[in-house]
């Protein structure tokens, strides 16, 4: 092994020594969010879009205008307890707060720039007059810092959309500038739904002890987020047995689509950012690939209580901080080097021999601001999983639930450790031996 390798060893066991005081700090439940009746906003019953982790644009009605204020600033964010950075956002988040409207509407949004560059913002799906498009440079000057522009025009269809920025949106973009959306039916189509989410994905690059994500980067993303949030720090879904229910998901990742997957259940994809998806070009289906720059609406009926996972399916996507760069050590004897370093580092330990999981449970410290790779407490133990990922709770009724507690499975409804005997009356050897 060269000085090199060695380096190489050292760094996995740094980059994976994941968990200490950061576990102490994220292994509580999933963030609580009491699930509220929902307000009705639009025409025929529809009911307002909740945005978990997040807020709504308020609106004030000025002859008959919806007017609104965004803040382009920068912004103290923290992914997960253990993880804070310097970000840029609007209104003092990121994502910044959902844009939510009727079809017809005539809204006029103010944009004020308190960041260090000039700044605009582009309405990501809508078609209105070419010179509220946001294109810096094309469809006008960019909005210099100090200063504010206006924005109007008339909203003449339904959707679900995006705002972010179209100056420097590399940068912008991979600070955290980015919000959803949504305008309602003056007509709704469909049947109606109990409850409306939305989820803006995205990701990061955030060295552990860095305090700044990366714009520059195009590859190594390491923090995962749903609406900014990594888990353990999502909060949870709490819908109602029974309940039609919509999610709008949108991707302004810098290079990486995002294939949602929900257990326990069945939808269909209702709507994208080009419009309403007609009932004859639907179909079943468990997984959404969300594209980067684009959104992508699904609705279910969630028949099956419980709490069900609901993350994306690449796999180092429900990681936290991964580092990617370390040797692979799995079925490696790491015994001889341990006791090397030992010797210099007496609570030096080789980890991934066995592969990576129950890492977070091992009582380590991690460097400063950063956090586990993966884990928040479950009902069994801990959720070995990070990044994109939350839980969808199925509840009989929703409204008396905050999010905190874990569902109460039916005697004989849980996985267990197989009886002997049943093993044997059923003609399983669990020591026969393959090849």
């Amino acid at each position: 092994m060269d000085r090199r390798e060695f380096m190489q060893l050292g760094a996995l066991a740094g980059g994976t020594l994941l968990a200490g005081q950061a576990l102490a700090q994220t292994s509580s439940n999933l963030a609580p969010v009491r699930a509220e009746k929902p307000r009705i906003v639009a025409p025929g019953g529809q009911v307002a879009v909740v945005t978990p982790n997040g807020s709504t644009l308020p609106w004030k009605n000025v002859r008959g205008v919806k007017v609104g204020h965004l803040v382009a600033m920068p912004v103290k964010h923290t992914f997960a307890p253990g993880l804070e950075v310097e970000a840029w956002g609007y209104n003092g988040s990121t994502p910044g707060p959902t844009i939510e409207a009727v079809e017809g509407d005539r809204i006029r949004i103010y944009v004020t720039n308190r960041l260090p560059e000039p700044t605009t913002v582009h309405w990501h799906g809508l078609i209105l007059p070419n010179g509220m498009d946001g294109v810096s440079g094309l469809n006008q000057r960019p909005i210099a810092p100090g200063e504010t522009f206006a924005y109007e025009f008339t909203l003449n269809r339904a959707g679900t959309y995006m705002y972010h920025p179209h100056y420097d949106e590399m940068t912008q973009m991979a600070l955290g500038m980015m919000g959803m959306l949504i305008v309602h039916p003056k007509r709704p189509r469909g049947p109606r739904v109990d409850r409306d989410f939305a989820l803006m994905t995205h990701e990061w690059k955030v060295l552990p002890g860095m305090r700044r994500p990366d714009p520059n980067a195009m590859s190594d993303f390491n923090v995962l987020t749903f609406n900014s949030k990594a888990f353990p720090a999502t909060a949870p879904l709490i819908i109602g047995r029974g309940e039609r229910v919509r999610i709008r998901f949108g991707n302004l990742s810098a290079m990486d689509h995002h294939p949602i997957h929900l257990h326990g259940l069945y939808f269909e994809m209702t709507g994208t950012d080009g419009g309403f998806v007609p009932e004859s070009a639907r179909y079943p289906e468990t997984s959404v690939l969300v594209p980067v720059g684009s959104t992508r609406v699904i609705e279910f009926v969630a028949d099956e209580p419980g709490d069900w996972a609901m993350h994306c399916h690449m796999t180092h996507h429900v990681m936290n901080q991964m580092g990617h760069e370390a040797p692979v050590t799995v079925g490696a004897n790491a015994r001889t080097i341990d006791q090397h370093v030992q010797a210099l580092v007496p609570q030096y330990m080789t980890m991934g021999q066995a592969g990576m999981g129950g890492m977070e449970e091992m009582g380590m410290p991690v460097p400063t601001n950063s956090i586990p790779m993966m884990g928040g407490k479950g009902p069994f133990g801990s959720i070995d999983m990070g990044g994109m990922f939350t839980v969808l709770k199925v509840r009989e009724n929703p409204e008396a639930e905050d999010g905190s507690g874990w569902f109460a499975h039916p005697k004989g409804t849980v996985a267990d450790k197989a009886d002997p005997a049943k093993l044997a009356a059923d003609g399983i050897d669990p020591d026969v031996h393959f090849g």
